[in-house]
């Protein structure tokens, strides 16, 4: 039952409540006395969906004016560079964190509690030994906390549970890197995500990003190759592009809605180049549709990973142009939305050597602040840093003017 239900049913039993003593008083003499009454059992999940009986993790952060945040893994905050990432946000502009907590691999990056119903599915390591207590130290810093939780790119999950997966001859298919995904046509993978989700929420993250919100790329071919079910998705008339790009869709629909009670915000990482096309065919990306369904966007632009994109034979070594191009896009495709979500891209502070001498350059201060001065100049005032191991450059003005 959604809210606007919950909602009439309990006006109709007030009104049904009055009506009834209002007839009592015209109609003494009628005998109620045989009349009996139940007290209505609400189904406390329910409740659970009402903004009156919404979810208090006990910690106050406030949204930034503006969020500039880095990507922080699971070992660097559980770890000794905790501080010094924590000193990198509080003596410049930066002032978020994209902790993960549910990692590529599919591991949670803590151990969850006894009374926890991810206790007992073999997936919590040590890595942030005090999940709380971390939160609780950038409460007091003012750092805003965003969980990262990878959805179906989940080597642990596919496994455990290889019918919730992709396999070939019986066994789990995984991609070149060794990488298993997880079934996006299936509602249990959906439920079981959200469940991840909901306990960062309750730990006192103010935001979910969910990440990997897409089928195995190449998935245009690898779909005519692999066994595995369609779910509820199997009676669809829908043509095989646009049945990917339902349940991408429709599972960012639904995490949003089950995370409203915990007054969280809800974001999802795409390729950069789904904002180019109507859809990504292969791995069910609409960026449009994903972007009706969030309250922020984040889109992966790093320059080394495009080719001639927008006219530029090297984008690497561009990364203004690169950037500035790829916003002018991604405006005109929100512009077109009724209620757009909020633009924050993640943004390149990495050095791409792997694209061979000649096509990409040494990244630092320049060219981290190129990217957001390329933001800033075409209206977009938010942005987060990658850095697989969260070795940031030193010395970046992140509000360049």
């Amino acid at each position: 039952m959604c809210v606007k239900s919950l909602k009439w049913l309990a006006a109709s039993l007030f009104l049904l409540g009055s009506a009834s003593t209002v007839q009592a008083a015209e109609t003494a003499t009628e005998d109620f006395s045989t009349r009996t009454y139940e007290i209505v059992n609400i189904d406390s999940g329910l409740l659970g969906t009402s903004e009156r009986f919404g979810f208090d993790s006990g910690l106050n952060f406030k949204y930034p004016d503006a969020v500039r945040g880095i990507f922080v893994t699971g070992n660097s905050a559980g770890g000794a560079r905790f501080s010094s990432l924590v000193d990198l946000v509080g003596n410049s502009d930066l002032n978020a964190m994209v902790i993960d907590v549910k990692e590529d691999m599919g591991h949670l990056t803590y151990t969850p509690e006894e009374d926890s119903p991810l206790h007992g599915k073999g997936i919590g390591t040590s890595l942030i030994k005090g999940p709380r207590a971390m939160l609780e130290h950038m409460e007091q810093q003012q750092i805003y906390p965003i969980a990262r939780v990878v959805v179906f790119k989940d080597t642990v999950l596919a496994e455990q549970q290889p019918e919730l997966s992709f396999t070939t001859g019986g066994q789990v298919w995984t991609n070149n890197r060794g990488e298993a995904f997880v079934n996006p046509f299936m509602k249990e993978v959906w439920d079981y995500n959200v469940e991840v989700a909901i306990e960062a929420a309750k730990l006192g993250f103010k935001e979910i990003q969910f990440d990997y919100v897409r089928f195995p790329e190449g998935f245009e071919r690898l779909g005519e190759q692999l066994d595995y079910s369609m779910g509820d998705y199997s009676e669809s008339n829908l043509d095989p592009v646009q049945r990917r790009v339902e349940a991408v869709t429709d599972f960012v629909a639904y995490a949003k809605e089950k995370l409203e009670p915990y007054g969280v915000e809800v974001s999802v990482d795409i390729f950069g180049y789904a904002a180019t096309l109507p859809e990504a065919p292969g791995i069910g990306q609409n960026f449009s549709k994903i972007s009706e369904n969030v309250d922020v966007i984040s889109s992966m632009i790093y320059p080394s990973h495009w080719t001639s994109y927008f006219g530029i034979a090297k984008p690497d070594l561009e990364p203004y142009k690169l950037v500035a191009e790829y916003a002018k896009v991604e405006n005109e495709v929100l512009s077109k939305l009724e209620d757009a979500p909020v633009s924050r891209p993640w943004l390149q502070d990495f050095t791409a050597s792997y694209l061979g001498a000649g096509n990409y350059k040494r990244y630092g201060k320049a060219e981290v602040e190129a990217q957001i001065r390329a933001l800033n100049d075409q209206g977009i005032e938010e942005f987060l840093l990658w850095n697989a191991g969260n070795s940031y450059s030193p010395g970046v003005d992140y509000t360049p003017e």
